[in-house]
């Protein structure tokens, strides 16, 4: 079989779920003496849509080395180093492939990420727009721009008129539309968003994301009537979608129906058993119905574990270590609004992979993280349940990050589809705050972020301390209660994955 033929092959495979087969074909095409550029470009692309970003690099940097004067070889590696956190070596990258020719609206915006992450936000505004200028319907860089409009100074209007812009250029509708929601629902006019995607699911009946997106707003507002108008509509428009079932389940929650939730999630994780959001809700379903699983999902005493950090080598005290941190972390929050997309409100994140960062601080955070992560994984042991069947006693950050929380500032409910365990590590705190009776700037479980039938209240809270890691499942809720003293909270938070 030609090597165009074990591709098309490979990509098959990987559409089709079965990612260890497409990266084995991959990679005994990459595997050869004299490997094609395009054999290299595969494996690393497998790699890549399978999380293992570092070994992916390794075969972009061989495609740089035999093929050192294609543009293409230099942008596939700076795509790497850019997923990597590696701001500054993407960058050159980037420049490199710009250097030998390469004029695409890929690259740029390839560069317009490494260089927000550098904190060279001028020439990344140059970037996205020559990124936008060479493709106007690119849905992707489009929302990407305008949360960083957003981000960085606020402007509602101009970022809004970004995503006008894409739309007018032939961008789809559907995401677009979705996209404004969610930047107005940022910018706090949750009225808004909630009035455009009604017109939108009259003007697109059968859209079900968009009867989806409405579902969500409406269940913020705490309008169950019209949420289950919209989950009818899009039950009735996409009945066997696993996205549409969360959301019927999810209107079950709110008019009262936590059996039928129950039933709809179980059949759900049937053909999605490694599903963290299916099982975040089945928990919810579980407690509201009195059901032993919530048991078994939320034991919050033998799941969530709190570990304070031992100093690492090289600082005389863990003091002296948390205040480098914070100096290395600060220089990241760079922005004066929260992310649209994202849990927190009035406070900033960074955007890009901590792991990548060189600074020595942040690098020995992430030595430092490795021994308490291996306690909790050896304390949870093995067992049938969603999180202890995956524990396979090691593990790989899959993403990285810093919140910097300001006064009012919180996290809304949530939970981290993409994760196993997640985290939050805690390097400057609100310590007014933490003494207050309502536990304000308190990590809290357990309490969805819509309403349900009954009430779901906290179940669990772990109060915040300088140098303390909190681990826990990716599928368990979580949120911060909001503080309203004159002080800001600095975070790291990651992800880990069964490796």
């Amino acid at each position: 079989m030609s090597e165009a033929a074990e591709i098309e092959r490979a990509e098959a495979l990987m559409a089709q779920g079965m990612t260890d087969a497409a990266v084995a074909i991959t990679a005994a095409l990459a595997g050869g003496p004299a490997p094609s550029h395009l054999a290299l470009a595969s494996h690393s692309g497998a790699l890549k849509r399978v999380g293992r970003n570092e070994e992916a690099l390794a075969f972009d940097l061989q495609a740089i080395e035999r093929f050192g004067s294609s543009p293409i070889a230099w942008h596939n590696y700076a795509a790497t180093l850019d997923d990597l956190g590696r701001a500054q070596e993407a960058v050159a990258a980037a420049e490199k492939a710009f250097s030998l020719g390469i004029d695409t609206p890929q690259t740029f915006a390839v560069y317009a990420r490494a260089l927000r992450a550098a904190g060279n936000h001028q020439r990344a505004d140059y970037a996205y727009r020559q990124a936008l200028m060479r493709a106007p319907a690119s849905l992707d860089v489009a929302a990407e721009y305008a949360n960083y409009i957003w981000m960085l100074g606020g402007d509602l209007a101009v970022a809004d008129s970004v995503l006008d812009s894409a739309f007018h250029a032939g961008a789809p509708p559907t995401p677009l539309l979705v996209a404004k929601a969610t930047l107005y629902d940022a910018a706090g006019q949750a009225e808004r968003a909630a009035s455009l995607l009604e017109a939108a699911s009259r003007k697109m009946p059968g859209d079900a994301i968009i009867l989806m997106s409405a579902t969500d707003f409406a269940l913020r507002l705490e309008r169950p009537d019209e949420a289950e108008r919209y989950v009818r509509l899009a039950e009735a428009a996409q009945p066997a979608s696993r996205s549409v079932m969360q959301y019927a389940a999810i209107v079950d929650l709110a008019r009262g129906r936590p059996e039928a939730a129950l039933a709809k999630l179980s059949a759900a994780l049937e053909t999605h058993p490694d599903d963290q959001s299916l099982w975040g809700w089945a928990a919810t379903a579980a407690r509201a119905a009195g059901d032993p699983l919530y048991g078994r999902l939320c034991d919050y005493d033998a799941m969530v574990g709190a570990y304070d950090l031992a100093t690492p080598e090289g600082w005389p005290s863990l003091e002296a270590f948390l205040g480098d941190l914070a100096k290395a972390l600060k220089e990241v929050h760079s922005y004066q609004q929260h992310p649209t997309n994202q849990s927190l409100r009035h406070g900033s994140q960074s955007m890009h992979l901590l792991t990548g960062s060189n600074a020595p601080a942040v690098q020995a955070f992430f030595r430092a993280i490795d021994a308490p992560i291996r306690e909790h994984m050896a304390r949870l042991g093995p067992g049938d349940d969603p999180l202890r069947r995956r524990n396979m006693l090691d593990y790989r950050i899959q993403g990285a990050w810093s919140v910097r929380l300001r006064p009012n500032g919180f996290h809304r409910d949530h939970f981290h589809p993409e994760g196993w365990l997640s985290s939050a590590f805690y390097v400057e705190t609100p310590d007014a705050a933490l003494d207050s009776p309502d536990r304000q700037g308190w990590i809290r479980f357990g309490q969805p972020p819509f309403m349900t039938d009954p009430p779901l209240p906290p179940a669990h809270f772990v109060r915040p301390k300088p140098g303390r890691l909190v681990l826990f499942p990716s599928y368990m809720w979580h949120g911060t209660v909001p503080f309203t003293t004159d002080e800001t909270r600095l975070t790291v938070a990651f992800d880990a994955v069964p490796k």
